[in-house]
């Protein structure tokens, strides 16, 4: 969420519902209600903005419900599952349609692996994950949005109000109007759903033509990815995951450790746990539930933990990782 918030309905941690974790829409527009006015007071002291420009522009939109019930978490959660995760992700249609993508996009997608050292497949696969090639990019007013998390979700308000001030400073830059902009329930925008902050530190213009444009541009989209996790460190030609081999059920604080590496390849093989790897390789061990099955555990290393700094999440970073790893082996040798 730094973080990026593609996938987003994915990216929000799952909470138990709670009292006053959301806020009920007035009726009207965002122009009546006291917090919009103050927020617009202070982005026009702060920033520069037309107080009465913002306002106008707040009273043309109002409260979505539709977005507070996508954002909201199940009554029931569901136990997670990687089995039907990975079935989201990690099927015919994505993967065929990721060797479109690459062949389509040889040329930008090699640049951005030398500029950045990306590989394509990860490059591909993120964007097959986030709006499966940039089919499914969101239909919703980011304006509206970012406006109803921002100021009737107070679990994550403050969150959301950097988001919009972020969002109006893109817009402004761009000279894009933002109650044009269209992207997801929770503000994320363009073929790799970027949420505006993102954008403005991340994303690049790649095809040189002097605008980022990451909803109508797959040249721009494809190296803002790879900036992006090049910008979080990733490392060319170093791996991502292993599979790993359990003698027994791993201590829980192995897993519990988080995920971001730091535990000792060879000290893991000391309590059981095996991996065909560098005993001096650090790492996070992965575990991938699913009910009724085995538990399948990996070994995740520092390129797998920049992967989930586009979202937080070892299932969504360990389908990227496959998805990847499908499309490069159906790739044509060249």
């Amino acid at each position: 969420m730094k973080h990026i918030l593609g996938a987003l309905s994915l990216a929000i941690p799952l909470v138990l519902p709670c009292a006053n974790t959301f806020a009920a829409p007035a009726s009207g527009s965002f122009a009546d209600n006291p917090e919009v006015i103050e927020f617009a007071s202070n982005l026009a002291q702060r920033e520069g903005f037309d107080r009465n420009d913002l306002l106008e522009r707040f009273a043309r939109i109002a409260p979505n419900d539709k977005v507070l019930q996508l954002i909201k978490p199940p009554v029931s959660p569901t136990q997670r599952s990687w089995e039907r995760y990975r079935q989201r992700f990690i099927n015919e249609r994505r993967i065929s349609r990721g060797v479109q993508f690459w062949q389509e996009n040889p040329a930008t997608l090699a640049r951005a692996r030398a500029q950045f050292g990306v590989p394509e497949e990860i490059i591909v696969a993120i964007i097959g994950v986030e709006t499966e090639y940039g089919r499914n990019m969101g239909n919703f007013s980011v304006l509206e949005a970012l406006a109803t998390l921002a100021f009737y979700y107070p679990r994550r308000a403050e969150f959301f109000r950097t988001e919009l001030e972020q969002f109006l400073l893109l817009s402004r830059e761009n000279l894009m109007d933002p109650l044009a902009v269209r992207g997801s329930f929770a503000g994320a925008i363009g073929i790799p759903q970027f949420m505006p902050g993102s954008q403005r530190r991340y994303a690049i213009d790649f095809n040189g033509d002097g605008v980022i444009d990451l909803s109508g541009s797959t040249v721009d989209a494809i190296g803002s990815v790879a900036r992006f996790l090049e910008q979080h460190g990733w490392v060319a030609g170093a791996p991502i995951a292993v599979p790993a081999r359990t003698r027994a059920e791993p201590d829980r604080a192995l897993i519990e450790a988080g995920i971001q590496p730091t535990l000792k390849v060879g000290e893991l093989a000391q309590q059981g746990i095996y991996a065909d790897a560098d005993p001096n390789g650090v790492v996070t061990l992965v575990d991938l539930v699913s009910p009724g099955r085995s538990t399948e555990y990996w070994l995740g290393f520092d390129n797998f933990y920049v992967i989930t700094r586009y979202n937080r999440s070892s299932f969504y970073a360990m389908s990227v990782f496959q998805l990847a790893e499908e499309i490069r082996a159906r790739m044509p040798r060249q």
